[in-house]
C-alpha cells in the first residue's frame, strides 16, 4: 500500500499504526479503496450499487480486528454506505474513522455505518475523526445504525480532538433480550469549529441497558449541540452523562429526553456544564506551569477521564 507523509500521518494518526494490520482491512483514500484484505473469518465484499463495502463475520470469530481508515488530501465530497453483519458468539475489534487535511478547499466525508449484531458478541468499536491543515473546511457526518442481538455487547468509543470544521454525528440503536450498549464520545472544538451530536436508543428487550457518557471541551468561537433520546419499551436501564467545559466565547447545549413506554423503564440524564475550576488553575500554576499549560493538562487529563 502506497500513502504519501501526508496520508502516512494520517493513516497513523486515525490507528495508532505505523504499517498495514494485521487482519482484515480496508483502507480508502480520496474517494477510492486503496486497497482491501479479508481473511478466513471476516470477508469484505464490495456494494454493487453504492460506495462502500459489506463485512460478514462468520460466526464463533474470537480475538480478530478489521481497520477501515479514510484518509482524505484532496478536494472530495462523499458519501460511503458500510454494512457490517455480525454472526453469534463474536469477538472482535474494529477500527474505523475518517482524517482530513485541507489548506485551501472544502472536502467532506459522510458515512453511514449499519451493524446487525447476532447473540452472545462482545464488539468493540473505535471511531476518530481528526481535521489537519490551517485552512479550508473540513466537513464530517457519520452515521451509526445499531441492531444488537439478544445478549450481545456493543461498546462505542468515538473521539473528536480538534481540526474538525463541521461535525453532525448521528447514533441509532435498537436493543433486544439482555443487550447492552456503551458509549464513550470526547468532543474537542477551537475557533469556529461547531459539533451536533445526537443518539436515540430504543431498549426494547428485557434487561437491555445502555450508558452514554460525553465528555466535551469547546474553546475559542466554537458551538457544540448535545441531544439524546433514550426509550424505555420494557425492563431497562438507561444512563445518560453529558459534561461540557466552555472556554473563552464558545457555547455549548445538552437537549435530553427520556420516553418511558413501560413501568418498568428506569432512564436517567445528568449533563454538567461550567469552566475549568480556579482551584484546579491555581494549583498547577504554583508547580510551575504557565496558565496556558495549565489549562492544557487539565483538559488532556478531563477528556481521558481522570
Amino acid at each position: 500500500m502506497k500513502l504519501t507523509s501526508l496520508q502516512q500521518k494520517l493513516f497513523e494518526e486515525l490507528t495508532d499504526l505505523h504499517a498495514l494490520p494485521q487482519g482484515a482491512f480496508s483502507v480508502r483514500v480520496n474517494g477510492e479503496t486503496l486497497e482491501s484484505h479479508s481473511t478466513a473469518e471476516i470477508d469484505i465484499l464490495p456494494h454493487k450499487e453504492k460506495a462502500g463495502f459489506k463485512v460478514k463475520v462468520k460466526p464463533n470469530t474470537k480475538g480478530k480486528s478489521l481497520h477501515i481508515p479514510v484518509l482524505i488530501d484532496q478536494t472530495t465530497t462523499e458519501e460511503v454506505f458500510n454494512d457490517f453483519e455480525i454472526g453469534d458468539n463474536c469477538e472482535i475489534l474494529i477500527v474505523a474513522g475518517c482524517g482530513i487535511h485541507s489548506s485551501k478547499t472544502t472536502s467532506q466525508h459522510n458515512g453511514v455505518h449499519t451493524f446487525n449484531i447476532g447473540k452472545n458478541c462482545k464488539v468493540r468499536y473505535v471511531e476518530r475523526h481528526l481535521g489537519l491543515g490551517d485552512g479550508g473546511e473540513k466537513i464530517l457526518s457519520p452515521t451509526t445504525k445499531i441492531v444488537l442481538g439478544n445478549s450481545s455487547t456493543f461498546e462505542i468509543e468515538t473521539t473528536q480532538i480538534g481540526g474538525v470544521s463541521t461535525a453532525n454525528r448521528q447514533t441509532f440503536a435498537e436493543l433486544f433480550e439482555n443487550a447492552k450498549l456503551i458509549v464513550k464520545e470526547k468532543v474537542l472544538t477551537d475557533n469556529t469549529e461547531s459539533a451536533n451530536t445526537n443518539f436515540e436508543i430504543a431498549l426494547n428487550g428485557k434487561n437491555t441497558r445502555a450508558e452514554i457518557v460525553s465528555r466535551s471541551v469547546a474553546k475559542g468561537n466554537s458551538i457544540q449541540n448535545f441531544e439524546s433520546t433514550l426509550i424505555g419499551n420494557n425492563l431497562c436501564f438507561g444512563r445518560v452523562e453529558c459534561d461540557g467545559i466552555v472556554m473563552e466565547n464558545a457555547k455549548v447545549s445538552s437537549l435530553p429526553k427520556v420516553l418511558a413506554n413501560s413501568a418498568e423503564a428506569e432512564l436517567f440524564h445528568e449533563a454538567q456544564i461550567g469552566k475549568i475550576a480556579g482551584t484546579q488553575l491555581l494549583k498547577l500554576m504554583t508547580l510551575g506551569l504557565t496558565k496556558e499549560q495549565a489549562e492544557s493538562k487539565i483538559i488532556e487529563g478531563y477528556l481521558a477521564g481522570r
